[in-house]
């Protein structure tokens, strides 16, 4: 088993990882945001990467979800803990508390590239419940023992980017009773699902997006700083889910392609077979 991390704003690295080094995988998806970091973190095999890139060089909508995913896939990656910076969309989701998301709303144009299906092969995954909840009810046990604020459940909004919300969108999105906001994990999570990865997110309250009168409008300074403060927090969670993690568990998460794949294999491509074969591989062998 090896856990991986994705950190997101603010958080470009993993401190306590043993034997570290950084790796560069390649993968037919293209390049991911950046090598990831590999090493040991309480004796398990970890790989950390930056979402955006170390110096935080891509917007989310640059972002290429199929490379990150697939390049944690190659090196044997079958947990992620994804940590993602968001907007409040309600009172009691303070800055500097974390939410638990259970599910996802995606309101962004990206479809064609969540995907690594397509190209002659077709697959259709269960994705009624996003997130891994084995490894969601152990990061929030992990949190509470480290002290934050955890709030467990929400939906989260995936907005297009990189612009922040508008006040009319901010509103829109607390009438519907939609809990947070942000511009990357939905597509992260959707891959994972696909690569059969046990996926949660760490939803890290940054702001009230913008519909609070009583708190000023979002900025990027307001966020860095409670990215900054959060970033400690995140890593002692982090620390505390890689001790825990009992390798030996089964999820469905894990075989979530086992019924998904409806192409026949006589007529699948050779080119997109083989360019899945990581993937979908183990079931064509049967």
């Amino acid at each position: 088993m090896r856990i991986g991390i994705i950190g997101g704003s603010g958080l470009y690295q993993m401190d306590g990882i043993e034997r570290k080094r950084w790796v560069s995988v390649t993968t037919p998806f293209g390049k991911p945001s950046d090598q990831l970091l590999c090493g040991k973190l309480h004796g398990r095999d970890v790989a950390f990467l930056p979402r955006h890139g170390r110096g935080h060089r891509f917007l989310p909508s640059e972002l290429n979800h199929r490379a990150n995913i697939y390049a944690m896939k190659k090196i044997g990656v079958t947990h992620i803990i994804s940590v993602s910076a968001v907007g409040s969309l309600k009172e009691q989701y303070k800055p500097m508390d974390i939410v638990l998301i259970d599910q996802f709303l995606d309101r962004t144009k990206r479809s064609a590239d969540l995907t690594f299906f397509g190209h002659g092969i077709v697959g259709h995954v269960q994705f009624a419940h996003p997130v891994c909840e084995r490894l969601r009810q152990l990061v929030g046990q992990a949190g509470r023992k480290a002290g934050a604020t955890i709030h467990m459940g929400g939906t989260y909004v995936n907005m297009e980017g990189p612009a922040f919300s508008t006040l009319a969108e901010s509103n829109f999105h607390r009438a519907m009773g939609w809990d947070v906001i942000g511009m990357t994990n939905y597509g992260e999570a959707r891959c994972a699902r696909e690569a059969e990865i046990c996926y949660t997110t760490m939803a890290m309250v940054t702001d009230y997006d913008c519909w609070h009168e009583s708190h000023e409008t979002v900025s990027v300074e307001m966020i860095i700083s409670y990215l900054n403060e959060n970033a400690a927090m995140s890593q002692a969670i982090v620390h505390k889910v890689v001790a825990a993690l009992d390798p030996a568990t089964d999820c469905p998460c894990q075989h979530a392609l086992a019924t998904a794949i409806i192409t026949a294999p006589a007529v699948m491509p050779p080119a997109t077979r083989k360019k899945l074969d990581l993937l979908i591989g183990k079931y064509l062998k049967k």
